[in-house]
């Protein structure tokens, strides 16, 4: 038997949350891997580490929302703990991956694509292993061109995402990268959820569904996720460069093959009268009163 799939049971308001968790998620990250990019040695890694775990926990905070309003009317959905909070791994981990070889290598080139395309991936894998945790009383069928469509929609808008941040171009830059990455990918989940079939089992062989339901996952869910953008988006705000929205001095470009002390960043400006010579106070206070025996 077939079941009837309901995904905004509760309108438009799971959509537009798991909308602007995505965004909330992405803009950190996103700002995260670009300040990476003017530091060097820990302080790039803890930046790049930030930025991973904060694009992971908004991409799956995000599904999980919009997971609030899906709905299988003949049967009652449950999940399975282990599985969701493995899907939260495998985004976190996954997403560093491509995060740590455009902020290690630049965002241009072949580790753009291929930093970009394991973001993709991590994005993709994330929502099929958190579908994959449903239990319920029937079979998850998924069509094999949308699903393919859903891939490729995530590996696009993680690339595009990527680029924008190591454009390093100011906090509105950031913000709009992170808007359209945010439409990507809600556009990804909902591609992915239009590819699913659900077939009911029958009453005779249906088996007792395990796992937590969704008010009970909704608290780890919004607190935990939550709690952790929040830190985020305040180291985030603290940082002098991030609060002024510019970068001081041109960042080196970073390509594949420059050692990596080549592209270290500076702050400082010229002092006025750089180049000439300065003369000291003591200097200053005697050059009235020194005569030459000619000018006496």
């Amino acid at each position: 038997m077939q079941g009837t799939v309901d995904g905004f049971s509760y309108g438009l308001v799971t959509p537009v949350a798991a909308y602007l968790m995505a965004c909330l998620g992405g803009a950190l990250g996103l700002r995260c891997t670009t300040r990476s990019m003017l530091a060097d040695g820990r302080l790039r890694i803890g930046w790049l580490a930030l930025g991973s775990t904060a694009i992971g926990s908004g991409i799956w905070t995000m599904h999980f929302v919009a997971m609030m309003g899906f709905k299988v009317l003949q049967a009652p959905v449950h999940y399975d703990p282990l599985m969701t909070f493995a899907s939260l791994a495998v985004a976190i981990v996954m997403v560093g991956i491509g995060i740590f070889m455009v902020g290690s290598k630049g965002a241009t080139g072949a580790a753009l694509f291929t930093g970009g395309t394991i973001t993709g991936l991590g994005i993709a894998s994330m929502h099929y292993l958190g579908m994959a945790g449903m239990r319920l009383n029937g079979t998850l069928e998924y069509n094999t061109v949308t699903v393919a469509a859903s891939v490729v929609i995530a590996v696009v808008a993680a690339i595009a995402a990527l680029w924008a941040a190591g454009q390093i171009r100011g906090f509105l830059w950031s913000v709009g990268a992170s808007l359209v990455m945010g439409i990507a990918v809600s556009g990804m989940h909902y591609t992915g959820m239009a590819a699913l079939s659900v077939h009911l089992h029958s009453a005779a062989d249906a088996a007792p569904a395990d796992g937590s339901s969704s008010a009970a996952l909704l608290a780890p869910l919004m607190i935990g996720p939550l709690v952790f953008l929040l830190l985020a988006g305040v180291v985030v705000m603290f940082d002098p460069f991030m609060i002024m929205g510019r970068f001081h001095g041109t960042p080196a470009e970073r390509r594949p093959g420059v050692p990596t002390h080549t592209c270290a960043h500076t702050d400082r400006r010229p002092l006025a009268g750089a180049g000439r010579p300065l003369r000291s106070a003591e200097h200053e206070h005697r050059a009235p009163h020194s005569r030459t025996p000619q000018n006496r």
